[in-house]
């Protein structure tokens, strides 16, 4: 699907502290070496008495700053997250409410695992055609280690907390947006109510893999554009050799690909808008860039925006 989308301003938040490799060392049976070499983090951050809705919001703030616009000007909020601090309201209503926006503005909450924001980012992208919206708000928060399990090696070390999010207004033809998102159902990851995250590691990465690079070449297909046509990829930040693997099979330098996993470990839905963020803080200049999601479900997509 292409979608004339432009965006205006993104922002993101991390809490302050930090949990390194060695901290789970003395938690469970790992070493910093043994992380590091398999999955590409160094340290991840965890919340102390931030919930979902406040790095959200903290989030937000930033990029209605960065786009120069104020919360009035939004009609849409959108949060993908899998880790809501309750079922409802949703994180985008408790947004809204801190946002102090008064008007009607439609708030609901995605849930595609860590394929979400990109999920998020097409149904806002689709209802700001509509002339009765001007702006959206399009975030990806998680508060990941709520539902860890810490004395589960396979999962604990790979997941942090974080925020991302990204303003956006309908734009015309010199700026489309191309989209392409769908999945394959797979109970094999689950995070029930109550309970931790259990993954299949390595049924995860063969997955991974795979639909990465079909995602990619898919999503360029329908934009008719080549990989050339592309500045920088924005992957899912899930594990560093996945994405090292997709290089290697689609013979592209990992220089293309933004990588932040070293400092934030897997954030989830919040990981590209994250990651994005942290992008445009050094490239200025309008850049074209394709975001691309795996996640549980199994949830997969891809998409090709100027930022």
């Amino acid at each position: 699907m292409n979608l004339p989308i432009k965006v205006l301003g993104t922002g993101h938040y991390v809490p302050n502290q930090i949990i390194t490799n060695h901290d789970l060392e003395k938690l469970v049976e790992t070493s910093d070496e043994w992380i590091v070499s398999r999955t590409g983090i160094k340290e991840r951050r965890k919340v102390t008495t931030e919930t979902t809705h406040e790095m959200a919001y903290l989030a937000s703030k930033e990029a209605l700053k960065k786009a120069n616009i104020d919360a009035s000007e939004i009609d849409i909020i959108v949060v993908a997250t899998i880790t809501e601090n309750q079922k409802t309201p949703a994180v985008a209503n408790f947004v809204a409410g801190l946002l102090d926006i008064k008007h009607d503005v439609m708030s609901f909450d995605v849930n595609a695992a860590c394929t979400g924001f990109v999920y998020a980012l097409e149904l806002a992208s689709s209802l700001i055609q509509q002339p009765k919206y001007r702006k959206a708000l399009v975030i990806g928060a998680e508060t990941l280690s709520n539902v860890l399990d810490y004395t589960d090696r396979n999962t604990c070390i790979l997941f942090g907390d974080g925020a991302g999010a990204v303003v956006i207004e309908k734009g015309n033809d010199n700026n489309l947006g191309y989209f392409y998102n769908t999945s394959k159902p797979d109970m094999t990851n689950t995070l029930d109510v109550g309970t931790y995250i259990k993954m299949d590691g390595r049924k995860v990465f063969l997955f991974a893999i795979d639909v990465v690079e079909k995602s990619i070449l898919k999503v360029l297909e329908d934009a008719n554009l080549t990989i050339d046509d592309i500045d920088h990829i924005i992957p899912h930040q899930a594990n560093e050799r996945i994405i090292m693997s997709v290089a290697k099979s689609m013979n592209v330098s990992m220089d293309k690909f933004v990588m932040n996993i070293a400092s934030y470990g897997n954030t989830s839905a919040a990981s590209i808008p994250l990651t994005l963020s942290e992008y445009k803080e050094k490239h200025k200049e309008t850049k074209r860039v394709l975001f691309v999601g795996f996640g549980g479900g199994f949830t997969y997509g891809a998409a090709i925006v100027e930022v």
